[in-house]
């Protein structure tokens, strides 16, 4: 791009911090139109979480940072950032040319809050901003340019990856190949998913009658900026999620709001390496979880209950030798005295306050341990009875209703 005459960028370079102050006023005006006439940026504006109010502001920044760079002899715009947009919209599924018509709409939005600042300063129409709008335009449309390119660049990769080789890459992942460079690069090349980051794993298992609990969690995180590959392993759906500088707790959220079954979320992990002992956490979480449930959990919320999963013979021993005849007994005064264990050891210990828990008398508590001792040959008092139960009643899955009140 040709540099401007002197006095044009020595007014560009005068009115440049007064237009860099507009910028979150700018960003509302872009967000407000793209929101009343593109339909597709409206459902991604509306949720916060998707990014692309960060982004719009990012881009509208990055244009105006280009143009005072002509103006001071910096290197102006950068069609990197316009490629990798255009990579980013084809990816959330949004039409090319809505794409473009946003991208052109910034380049507006630019040049008008250029003229307004310079109005503002002086008074008057500035005709030395004339040489400048061919500057716009010009710039404008080589990102656009460079938009639709990296926008077909997407598609074509998309189209190139079935999910049969997709499948391939997830199980190379999981089952170790991580360690091996080539391979990552080749996986990170073909998902367009940087896999020598942060990642977690996540495994859902599907629903009592066969159908899968998450609903599209690919597209849906992308919607949010979150890049990931899913797949299938031993009946359950499992994914690898590329965290970038996202919490992990922001993806459990997000997949707490699309699922309808069980499923488990390893712990942060740094790399490809890893991605195999991730997500044999994540499958271990999930299936600490009753299979009707529709609940994400990670691993480190479930580590009693991984411990008992993980042994089941041990498991079974341990319910067995804790709880003895409580289990055998008639159903409601079984479901009775298991809630009133429950309640106790939740009360720690407390048999007034476990008594509020379940709407009784203390009497009534303190009868029913003395039940559960005579069953079960275990003092209440002894600590080391106290953790076999809790142990025992997460190895059962029994859980009390909730807590209504009266």
């Amino acid at each position: 791009m040709q540099p401007f005459r002197p006095e044009v960028a020595a007014r560009l370079t005068e009115l440049a911090p007064l237009l860099l102050d507009q910028l979150d006023a700018m960003t509302d005006r872009m967000v407000d139109v793209l929101q009343r006439t593109e339909p597709v940026y409206r459902e991604l504006l509306a949720d916060p979480a998707s990014g692309m109010r960060a982004s719009t502001r990012a881009n509208l920044d990055r244009g105006m940072r280009a143009l005072i760079g002509i103006a001071t002899g910096g290197p102006g715009s950068s069609q990197r950032h316009a490629r990798e947009v255009g990579r980013r919209r084809a990816a959330q599924g949004i039409p090319l040319e809505a794409a473009l018509r946003a991208y052109r709409l910034g380049g507006q939005v630019i040049w008008e809050a250029l003229l307004d600042v310079s109005r503002r300063s002086s008074g008057a129409h500035d005709t030395l901003l004339l040489e400048v709008a061919g500057s716009v335009w010009r710039t404008n449309d080589a990102e656009c340019a460079a938009v639709a390119e990296g926008y077909r660049e997407e598609q074509r990769r998309l189209a190139g990856v079935d999910d049969s080789a997709r499948q391939q890459i997830l199980d190379g992942l999981l089952e170790g190949r991580g360690g091996d460079p080539a391979f990552v690069r080749t996986a990170s090349e073909l998902l367009a998913l940087p896999l020598d980051g942060r990642l977690v794993a996540v495994v859902a298992l599907p629903e009592p009658d066969g159908s899968p609990s998450l609903d599209a969690p690919t597209s849906r995180l992308l919607k949010r900026g979150v890049r990931s590959v899913w797949g299938t392993r031993n009946g359950a759906q499992v994914g690898v999620v590329a965290l970038g500088h996202l919490d992990g707790c922001d993806v459990t959220a997000w997949l707490q709001a699309m699922t309808s079954g069980p499923v488990g979320v390893s712990p942060v992990v740094e790399g490809a390496a890893a991605a195999g002992s991730a997500y044999r956490l994540a499958e271990t979480a999930a299936r600490t979880l009753p299979t009707d449930s529709a609940r994400v959990v990670t691993i480190d919320e479930r580590l009693p209950e991984a411990l008992l999963s993980n042994s089941p013979e041990i498991s079974s021993r341990l319910v067995g030798q804790s709880l003895g005849g409580l289990l055998e007994l008639p159903g409601d005064e079984r479901e009775v005295l298991l809630d009133t264990l429950q309640a106790f050891l939740a009360s720690d210990g407390s048999p007034t306050r476990a008594a509020d828990e379940l709407y009784c008398h203390r009497n009534t508590v303190m009868h029913r341990l003395r039940r559960i001792e005579a069953v079960t040959g275990r003092k209440v008092t002894d600590p080391r009875n106290r953790l076999m139960w809790q142990l025992a009643l997460l190895g059962t899955q029994h859980r009390r209703p909730a807590r209504t009140s009266a």
